[in-house]
C-alpha cells in the first residue's frame, strides 16, 4: 500500500512517528559512511570546537531537509513529483546518519532547537507544495543550491586535519547538486527574489543558531 493511499489520520501518525524518529532517534544509512575508511584526526581543542560547530549545523541542516521533502511530499499533485521527492529524500537520510554518527565521535550533541526546525520546515514544505509541483520542485533546487554554498563554506573552514568531517561534507555537496538539478530538469519554477532572500536569511538564523545550540 503507497503511503499515498491512507487515511488522513494514518498519515498523521506516520509522520509524527517520522519526526520523531528524525529528532530525537537514530536512523541509519544505506550507503556507505563516505568517511568510514579515514582514521580520527588529532585535533586542538578549538579545531574540534569549530568540526563540532560545522557538523551539528550540518545535522540539523538534515533534520531540515527530511521534514521539507516530507511537508512537500504529503500535498503533492502528481505521482511523478511525490516519486522524485521520496528518492531525494531517502537519500537525505544518509546524510543525517552520517552526520549524527560524527557528531557521536566528535563527542557532539544535536542541536537542542531540532524539534522546532523540523515543525517548522515541515510547515514551509507544506506551504511550498500546496503552491503547486513546479513551484514545489523550484523551492528544492533554491533550497539544495544555498545549502551547496553553505557545504562549500564548511569544507573551507574545517580544520585541514579533519578529513573524516570533510568526506561527509563533500559528498553531501555532492548529492544536493544533484537533487537540485533533478528538481530544475522536472520542471521546477524559478522563485521570486525575495523568496530566495527570505529563504537565505532562514538558513542564516539557523546555522548561526545551531553552531552553538
Amino acid at each position: 500500500m503507497s503511503a499515498r493511499q491512507y487515511s488522513p489520520f494514518d498519515r498523521f501518525l506516520i509522520e509524527f512517528e517520522l519526526g520523531l524518529r528524525t529528532v530525537f532517534g537514530r536512523v541509519s544509512s544505506a550507503r556507505p559512511n563516505p568517511a568510514g575508511d579515514y582514521s580520527e584526526p588529532t585535533l586542538s581543542k578549538e579545531e574540534q570546537k569549530h568540526s563540532t560547530g560545522f557538523l551539528r549545523v550540518d545535522h540539523t541542516g538534515e533534520v531540515c531537509a527530511q521534514a521539507l521533502y516530507r511537508g512537500q511530499m504529503l500535498v503533492a499533485r502528481s505521482s511523478k513529483t511525490y516519486d522524485m521527492l521520496q528518492a531525494a529524500c531517502e537519500e537525505e537520510l544518509d546524510h543525517l546518519a552520517w552526520t549524527h554518527e560524527r557528531l557521536d565521535e566528535l563527542k557532539g550533541h544535536r542541536s537542542y532547537l531540532n524539534p522546532y526546525w523540523y515543525t517548522h520546515s515541515f510547515l514551509i514544505g507544506v506551504l511550498a507544495g500546496l503552491a503547486g509541483d513546479r513551484w514545489s520542485l523550484g523551492f528544492v533546487e533554491e533550497t539544495e543550491k544555498q545549502v551547496s554554498r553553505h557545504l562549500t563554506d564548511h569544507l573551507e573552514r574545517l580544520p585541514q586535519a579533519d578529513l573524516k568531517s570533510q568526506k561527509i561534507a563533500a559528498q553531501m555537496r555532492e548529492d544536493e547538486e544533484r537533487h537540485g538539478h533533478h528538481a530544475n530538469a522536472a520542471g521546477g519554477a524559478h522563485l521570486p527574489f525575495m523568496v530566495k532572500k527570505l529563504m537565505a536569511l532562514q538558513s542564516k538564523v539557523m546555522t548561526s543558531l545551531a553552531y552553538y545550540f
